[in-house]
């Protein structure tokens, strides 16, 4: 395990699949205030097949960032480049994301939700099926395909949404949060079906967490953000190959990073918990 406390350059003889380069941004203030820096100054280059996790104390500008990634907001300053082209807007054709909350649309099917997808990519025609079951199976899912979003608990659609983003076949997949209302059990079966997919698949991963055990088990390389405005405080890598299985957890490895982790965050955690309680007494008559 190492920590870089430089930048985030990827290493020179890997592909870069996405190119963080001075990024910040600003929100305006409410009723005329200051406005508000949420990410300050952020680089970071991202390998192609490469899994990485954003950590960070609530409201250091990590779904933010990705956000930018994803061409869903414009930064203030700074750019980002997938390959070699700017990001100036949605990329769909490229970029697919997996939320926290479900995305189905509740009046179709599962397998509706999947064709509703693949068109808006330009995929139509017979295909799009095949795709759909082939990802539905990769998850486990396939028995579901004709049922409603309302017919299936919050794991189930959480699988489903994981095999819709694979389902598009982009190149990158950004997820934020996208386990974060499941029990720790399901979380963790979740995860480890996620890094078989990543084993198999070769596709680029952004993953925002708050669990440090998920961020351990998950990724190749950790970005560890200060609080408020956010900035790449250090990078943790995770010498361990995908698929990992459960007895990865059991390795002092495992717990040595996490230890690590929870150290380079525990400052930062208290500052934001600091500001916070500062703005609910200024906020008091």
């Amino acid at each position: 395990m190492t920590v870089d406390m430089r930048n985030g350059a990827a290493q020179p003889t890997q592909a870069v699949a996405i190119a963080i380069d001075r990024v910040s941004q600003r929100f305006p203030g409410r009723s005329g205030t200051n406005p508000m820096l949420a990410l300050d100054d952020v680089s970071l280059e991202i390998r192609r097949g490469e899994f990485v996790c954003l950590i960070g104390p609530s409201g250091c500008g990590k779904s933010t960032l990705l956000n930018i990634v994803g061409g869903l907001i414009a930064p203030s300053a700074g750019s980002v480049r997938i390959g070699r082209n700017t990001v100036n807007g949605a990329r769909p054709r490229e970029i697919a994301f997996v939320f926290q909350e479900s995305t189905l649309f509740p009046w179709y099917t599962v397998l509706e939700n999947f064709r509703i997808a693949l068109k808006f990519q330009g995929v139509e025609g017979g295909g799009w099926r095949d795709r759909a079951m082939a990802a539905l199976r990769a998850v486990g899912m396939e028995n579901f395909a004709e049922h409603y979003p309302s017919q299936l608990s919050v794991g189930m659609k959480q699988r489903i949404n994981l095999a819709r983003g694979l389902c598009v076949e982009t190149d990158i997949i950004l997820m934020d949060e996208p386990f974060a209302a499941l029990d720790e059990q399901t979380r963790m079966v979740l995860g480890e079906d996620l890094s078989v997919l990543l084993a198999r698949t070769g596709r680029t991963i952004v993953f925002v967490t708050h669990s440090l055990a998920e961020a351990v088990f998950l990724a190749g390389r950790i970005v560890v953000m200060t609080a408020r405005p956010g900035r790449v405080k250090a990078i943790i890598d995770v010498p361990a190959p995908h698929p990992r299985s459960p007895d990865f957890m059991l390795a002092p490895q495992f717990s040595t990073i996490r230890n690590d982790l929870f150290a380079l965050l525990r400052d930062e955690i208290r500052q934001t918990v600091a500001a916070m309680r500062e703005a609910r007494d200024g906020a008091r008559p």
